[in-house]
């Protein structure tokens, strides 16, 4: 049979040598690796290369002397030979190959009865090893034609006596006392543990009406002694949509608006007698039709004789225009007084102006006002009750709007510096409510002092304080005032600590059965935590008493059950 010849470099890859395979004409393909293996030295490529030549119908065999290559040949069953001239065959894989956990070998202590099974193994062995070997008899490697050297056929390794692995006994060993203290760990947690039960008892109860007035506090706790209802008021925020309403206007009103013009007048004495000539604040002095009037009083001596003949006493003071007005800004110049007996000199008058302004007239705040129209009370109320916490009741009756009067900015007279103004209305909203905790704690104050002195011992099964109204607010003297109505619910007196105790390692048709004998209990129902679990435990905590109301016997349909836990 016709063969080819590969010779692997050092440099090839698997891709490359798979490659050379298939380009190959022969069916038989002898490889021959260079002195270092290389890549040849991996089991993966060496079942890639095998699986790459049976699809393509060649048959591989390696030329080689290499242990750990021959190791690897056997493992993957590609034919193996010493030169080109040699009987190809698969070769014997270590025994160190082997991996079984649970035995050892023992073939290297051959004493007795082993001795004889291990020679007995090694010869059948080998009579299976040289028949897997005659199929390989048909490739021929030989270059010259002629038939190879028969080889013998090596003995195999003997089948090796398996002795106990006394680390993997104990492992086994071990693993079997921790599922075993498991499983009773599962039985305790199943038969202790979580056995629990649950009593449920309808009750027929009667109604018991409750009706009375009540103060409201802010500051005072509650009491059913006095009559007293803690309770808060609610109050929509100032900077919400609902409290504050503005509109803009327009100020028509106008005014004229500056300064006054200032300066100083010099006064001096003119009459001769020697009679004080005083000068009060106000005193005019005029230049035409433009007038100043002096802003500080003062006095002019008389005259008086000095060397150089009579002295006139002379002073100056401060003067300001009657009027705003630019037309005020004069030069220095003479003046005529109001007053007789002196003359007036002026200084230069400065600082006077004058201009038109917008003012805010009521007029403007009157018809802006008309604007505002209402503010939605109904829109508010919502966004109130909406801002209640769940565990507050309302008051609806206590529901107040306080508006403000109208409030104008800038004010009217005031000037309006853009001409533009705003008129502004502002209410507060508020409401009272009464915390869910107080109510039921002046409910059941109230219903356990009804029947407290009742001929028949009874159980509240219900306080009424979901069905509870708050009706008729009023508010006189500075005194708030409601009216709290509900309906309780009576029924037979039951206690759970006793029935936890009679229902003790009872089973469930057991309990059902004492517990209807009593007068007024219409169903009882007795549920377990699991399905194994048949009786209710010896251990109270491990115990659930549930009270529920008979619906078919009341009055009120849309009384909901109000279940008593069990420490009732």
């Amino acid at each position: 049979m016709a063969k080819d010849i590969i010779y692997i470099d050092v440099e090839d890859d698997i891709t490359s040598i798979i490659g050379k395979v298939k380009a190959s004409k022969e069916k038989i393909i002898a490889l021959v690796p260079p002195k270092r293996v290389g890549i040849l030295q991996s089991d993966v490529n060496l079942r890639l290369l095998k699986r790459n030549a049976a699809k393509q119908g060649k048959q591989l065999v390696l030329i080689t002397n290499d242990a750990a290559l021959l190791r690897l040949a056997g493992v993957t069953g590609i034919p193996v030979a010493k030169n080109l001239q040699s009987k190809p065959e698969i070769p014997e894989i270590p025994a160190l190959a082997i991996d079984d956990n649970d035995i050892i070998d023992g073939s290297d202590l051959p004493v007795g009865e082993h001795e004889k099974a291990a020679k007995s193994s090694k010869h059948t062995d080998s009579k299976k090893k040289a028949t897997d070997s005659d199929d390989l008899d048909d490739i021929n490697l030989d270059e010259d034609g002629t038939p190879p050297a028969k080889k013998s056929v090596a003995p195999s390794k003997v089948k090796k006596s398996k002795v106990p692995n006394f680390d993997s006994f104990r492992k086994k060993l071990f693993i079997g006392i921790g599922a075993g203290v498991a499983l009773i760990g599962l039985l305790v947690w199943m038969f202790v543990f979580a056995p629990a039960a649950r009593i449920i008892i309808t009750a027929e109860t009667t109604d018991l009406p409750v009706s009375v007035n009540v103060t409201l506090s802010n500051d005072k706790a509650t009491s059913v002694e006095n009559n007293v209802l803690q309770s808060s008021t609610v109050t929509l925020p100032e900077n919400s949509e609902f409290s504050k309403k503005s509109v803009e206007f327009t100020a028509t009103g106008t005014q004229e608006v500056g300064e006054k013009a200032t300066g100083t007048m010099k006064i001096t004495r003119t009459s001769l007698n020697s009679v004080p000539i005083s000068v009060p604040a106000g005193t005019g002095f005029s230049s035409g039709n433009l007038t100043f009037v002096s802003t500080q009083a003062t006095t002019l001596e008389g005259a008086d004789v000095g060397p150089g003949g009579l002295i006139y006493p002379s002073k100056t003071i401060p003067v300001a225009a009657v009027k705003i007005g630019d037309e005020f800004n004069l030069s220095a110049r003479s003046y005529n007084p109001s007053i007789a007996g002196i003359s007036a000199t002026g200084s230069a008058m400065t600082g006077g102006s004058s201009r038109q302004v917008k003012m805010v007239t009521q007029t403007d705040v009157n018809s802006a006002a008309q604007q505002l129209g209402e503010l939605s009370e109904t829109d508010a109320k919502k966004a109130l009750l909406a801002s209640i916490n769940d565990d507050q009741i309302a008051i609806e009756d206590s529901y107040t709007v306080s508006r403000s009067d109208v409030v104008s900015s800038p004010a009217v007279g005031a000037e309006a510096p853009d001409g533009k103004g705003t008129v502004t209305l502002k209410a507060t909203y508020s409401i009272k409510t009464v915390a869910k905790s107080e109510l039921k704690s002046f409910l059941t104050k109230k219903v356990d002092s009804e029947i407290e002195n009742s001929q028949t011992p009874q159980r509240v099964y219900d306080y009424g304080v979901d069905s509870a109204k708050l009706t008729e607010f009023t508010v006189s003297g500075g005194a708030e005032r409601v009216k709290v109505t509900t309906i309780a619910k009576v029924g037979p007196k039951l206690e759970a600590d006793q029935i936890k105790e009679d229902a003790k390692g009872e089973k469930s048709g057991e309990i059902r059965e004492k517990l209807k004998a009593i007068n007024g209990v219409k169903e009882v129902e007795v549920k377990f935590s699991f399905f194994w679990v048949t009786r209710v435990p010896n251990n109270p905590d491990k115990i659930e008493v549930e009270f529920k109301i008979d619906q078919n016997n009341t009055s009120n349909d849309n009384q909901s059950n109000t279940n008593q836990n069990n420490n009732d």
